[in-house]
């Protein structure tokens, strides 16, 4: 059974940083490229940053740009999120998703498993 493990959501203030992790089980890890989105209240889900199996490659949304950073362990099965600068507008809840093609998706359609999300709030 494949599973998706979101951690390190939580409050922060405005200015402030949360590393997330997504923990994989149930499949080989480093096969998989693995995206981040995220879905704030009464939104839709957007595209954060993806990154490629072995880590060589990775695409940011234009909102996470020179703040974000994507990283992996395929030792650790876990792929990071970095989030420094945090403001209000990047509350919401995240999600990891793996996807088992080449190449890099900014779309949800495409990814084959999703974790159930963790909440990242950030005040003001």
């Amino acid at each position: 059974q494949v599973q998706l493990v979101e951690s390190g959501g939580g409050l922060v203030q405005a200015g402030g940083s949360l590393r997330l992790s997504c923990a994989a089980s149930g499949l080989t890890f480093s096969n998989y490229a693995v995206g981040w989105f995220r879905q704030a209240p009464g939104k839709e889900r957007d595209f954060v940053a993806a990154i490629n199996w072995s880590g060589g490659s990775t695409y940011y949304a234009t909102s996470a740009k020179g703040r974000f950073t994507i990283s992996r362990d395929n030792a650790k099965n876990t792929v990071y999120l970095q989030m420094n600068s945090l403001n209000p507008e990047a509350t919401a809840v995240y999600y990891c998703a793996a996807d088992d093609s080449l190449g890099l998706r900014a779309t949800q359609r495409g990814y084959d498993y999703w974790g159930q999300g963790t909440q990242v709030t950030v005040s003001s």
